[in-house]
């Protein structure tokens, strides 16, 4: 995911390496840095043709190119996608999270880990005529999906809260 730059932890970070990376004239890592880290290549493009004094111009767009790597990687789908998608809004509304989503060592997988881990620990049984009559016969049936309230506590507590 990361393989040729290694993790980012800001957008201090991926800024100050886009710059020396400019410095050096190395335009196509600039490129193969920006893609690792879910940066638009038309920014790297403006950025390298000098009309953005910065490749990233805000916590959002790191912490969403970050979660768009990471989403990608996961092969999100379904309610994980829906949790990406409340995760990147939270990061739009407040700086604080996208700067905490874009921290080293903080993941998407770990995130849907601690989710996960919440859903398995609160599993309930599904009544049998619900089974019944979504076809399943003769087996117990646990689920355990945390609603919106629960996830969203959950996942503002893995990346550190917000302010």
């Amino acid at each position: 995911m990361f393989e040729k730059f290694g993790e980012m932890g800001s957008m201090e970070e991926l800024n100050e390496l886009a710059a020396n990376l400019l410095k050096e004239g190395d335009t196509d890592s600039i490129r193969i840095m920006a893609k690792e880290n879910g940066i638009p290549e038309d920014y790297a493009d403006l950025f390298i043709e000098g009309a953005f004094p910065f490749m990233v111009d805000s916590p959002f767009t790191a912490a969403s190119g970050k979660l768009d790597v990471e989403s990608e990687d996961l092969k999100a789908a379904g309610l994980i996608a829906d949790w990406v998608e409340y995760i990147r809004g939270v990061c739009m509304e407040n700086q604080f999270m996208a700067e905490k989503v874009r921290e080293k060592g903080k993941s998407l997988k770990a995130c849907i880990a601690e989710l996960l881990k919440y859903s398995f620990n609160n599993r309930q049984t599904v009544d049998k005529k619900i089974c019944e009559l979504a076809g399943i016969k003769n087996a117990r049936v646990e689920f355990g999906i945390p609603g919106m309230k629960d996830a969203k506590r959950i996942i503002r507590e893995y990346y550190g809260g917000t302010k």
